[in-house]
C-alpha cells in the first residue's frame, strides 16, 4: 500500500522522485478503501484453462494482504471447447453481458493458442474486439497477456503482429528500461520471463504506436504501457507461468508429434532445463521412438523436482504494483473508471 505524505518531510518528495508511490494527504482522505472487482477473460485452450485460472488468481491473491479481491472469470462463446471444459465454464464462469452489467475495476485478458499471424482468422476476433473496446471506456486498467497484447495493438493502434519463424519458446533475461514508473517499484532491474509465441509486435511497432516500453529483452519488448501510462498494460511474454508450465507444454508438443500434428520432435525450450534434465528427456525420446515407452511414461514428476523459477518474484512485484495503481485512482462507484479529479489521459499524474 502507498505511503501518505502527511507532512512536509523532504524524504516523501525524494522517494516520489525516485519512483515510489506517495499519496498526498488530500488524495488519501478522498480514497474509499473497498474491495476490488477484477475480471479474467480466459481464452486459453482446454488443456490450460484451469491452470491459467489458478496462475492469475494466485498472483492477485499474493499481491496485497490488506485489499479484498473478487475475481470474475469469463470466456468467449466463439471459443469452442470440449465437454469437460465447457461444463467448467457453464458452472463457474460469468458471461460478458453479466460482466458489463456488474462492472469491473480491472481486467486481465489471457493469451490464446492461435499460431497464424492474421488475427482476423481467429474465431473470437469480433468478440475480443468488443471486450477491449468496452474495457477501455469502463475499466480503470486492463492487463493483456501475449495474444491479447497483439490484439490490442491491432485494434487500437493499427499495428499487426508479424510471424517470427521458429517458435520463441523458453525463459529469457530482461532488463528494466524505465525504473521510475510505479509498475517497476521495488522490482529487480534484471529478471527472467517465459515466452511462448510464434508472432511478435516489434519494438519499432510499440514505439510507433506511442506505447511506452518498460521492460525489454533480446527476444523483444515484454512489459509496456499505453500512452496514458496505466489504462492498458501489455505483457508479450507469459510471466504468469508456473514453474512447470513449459514442461507441460513440451509434453503437449510431443503428443502433437505422436499425433502427426507436427512433423518434427519438439526442441527443448531455451534456458529452462538443466543438462541432467535434458539427458533424461533425450533418453525418454529414444525409448519413445523405439516403442519401449509410451507418453504415459513421460518423466514429469522426476524433472519437476529440479526445475528452477527465476521470474515469479518479479512478476509478483509488478502485479502488486499494478493493483496498487488501480486502487489509487479507481472510483468507489464500480461503473466509473476513475475517481473525481483524475485525468484519464494521465491517471497516475506522471506526465
Amino acid at each position: 500500500m502507498p505511503l501518505i505524505a502527511h507532512s512536509n518531510l523532504p524524504s516523501f518528495k525524494r522517494l516520489e522522485q525516485e519512483g515510489e508511490t506517495i499519496l498526498s494527504k488530500d488524495r488519501a482522505d478522498h480514497q474509499t478503501i473497498r474491495e476490488l472487482h477484477i475480471g479474467l477473460l480466459n481464452m486459453m485452450p482446454d488443456a490450460a484453462l484451469e491452470a491459467t485460472e489458478r496462475q492469475f488468481f494466485r498472483l492477485i491473491g499474493h499481491s496485497n494482504q490488506i485489499a479484498q479481491f473478487y475475481l470474475h472469470p469469463f470466456t468467449l462463446s466463439s471459443i469452442k471447447r470440449g465437454d469437460k471444459a465447457q461444463a467448467h465454464v457453464d458452472t463457474h464462469y460469468q458471461n460478458f453481458d453479466d460482466i458489463k452489467a456488474q462492472g469491473l475495476d480491472a481486467l486481465i485478458i489471457t493469451g490464446a493458442h492461435i499460431e497464424a499471424a492474421d488475427l482476423q482468422k481467429a474465431p473470437f476476433y469480433q468478440q475480443l474486439k468488443e471486450v477491449i473496446e468496452w474495457s477501455y471506456d469502463n475499466v480503470t486498467s486492463t492487463l493483456c497477456s501475449c495474444l491479447a497484447t497483439h490484439a490490442v495493438l491491432e485494434f487500437r493502434y493499427g499495428q499487426k503482429r508479424t510471424p517470427i519463424g521458429e517458435k520463441c519458446w523458453g525463459v529469457f533475461p530482461h532488463q528494466v528500461l524505465d525504473r521510475q514508473h510505479p509498475l517497476m517499484s521495488g522490482v529487480n532491474t534484471c529478471f527472467d520471463v517465459p515466452h511462448s509465441r510464434f508472432n511478435e509486435i516489434t519494438k519499432a511497432q510499440f514505439n510507433k504506436a506511442g506505447v511506452k516500453i518498460l521492460v525489454d529483452s533480446k527476444v523483444g519488448a515484454h512489459l509496456c504501457v499505453s500512452e496514458d501510462l496505466l489504462r492498458i498494460v501489455f505483457f508479450q511474454g507469459h510471466p504468469e507461468y508456473d514453474t512447470i508450465s513449459l514442461l507441460k507444454e513440451y509434453k503437449r508438443e510431443i503428443i502433437s508429434f505422436l499425433n502427426k500434428d507436427r512433423q518434427d520432435y519438439p526442441p527443448f525450450p531455451s534456458n529452462y532445463l538443466s543438462a541432467q534434465n535434458k539427458a533424461i528427456l533425450n533418453e525418454f525420446k529414444t525409448k519413445l521412438i523405439d516403442g519401449e515407452f509410451k507418453i504415459s511414461d513421460f518423466p514429469e514428476a522426476l524433472i519437476s523436482q529440479t526445475l528452477g523459477n527465476t521470474w515469479h518474484d518479479a512478476t509478483s512485484g509488478i502485479i502488486n504494483n499494478w493493483i496498487g495503481c488501480v486502487y489509487q485512482v479507481t472510483h468507489e462507484d464500480i461503473d466509473k473508471p476513475f475517481m473525481d479529479g483524475i485525468n484519464p489521459d494521465d491517471p497516475l499524474n506522471l506526465k
